[in-house]
């Protein structure tokens, strides 16, 4: 239900009930894209093959509100986030974007040092055209 004062017209009334609607529906959909815990598991598990498990970070989690990027990090923080669209994209992809964004715990820059910590996993540049493909990935 959602309360609204008597003196808006019907346009701002459809406009706030449209807005409100959508975040709660964002709300919903992180909280159960984030509950399972498996971004955490398959980042420990990628964490181990291709970082021999020597990262560590605050937080990981699936968020509604990153639609041109497919992932984030602040390595001083520690947090990574990770654009909710991925959840219904083929695993390798989202296998890539965890490694990439794994990467910048180490290399904060997308320089030829953060690149070889990429490349690693062996899906990185089918994984980046297939972003390019929909418009998340940048050509390098």
């Amino acid at each position: 239900m959602v309360y609204l004062p008597a003196s808006m017209s019907r346009a701002e009334e459809q406009h706030w009930v449209r807005t409100m609607l959508e975040r709660f529906q964002a709300r919903n959909l992180r909280q159960r894209l984030n509950a399972a815990g498996d971004l955490q598991r398959r980042a420990a598990e990628l964490n181990r093959l291709y970082f021999n498990g020597r990262l560590s970070w605050a937080s990981l989690e699936y968020v509604t509100n990153q639609n041109s990027r497919y992932g984030s990090c602040s390595p001083r923080e520690g947090t990574i986030r990770i654009s909710s669209a991925l959840a219904e994209m083929p695993g390798w992809v989202r296998d890539y974007v965890l490694v990439h964004e794994l990467a910048h715990l180490l290399e904060a820059n997308h320089s030829p040092d953060f690149w070889a910590l990429v490349n690693r996993y062996p899906l990185t540049e089918r994984a980046r055209g297939y972003l390019m493909a929909k418009g998340m990935e940048e050509g390098a």
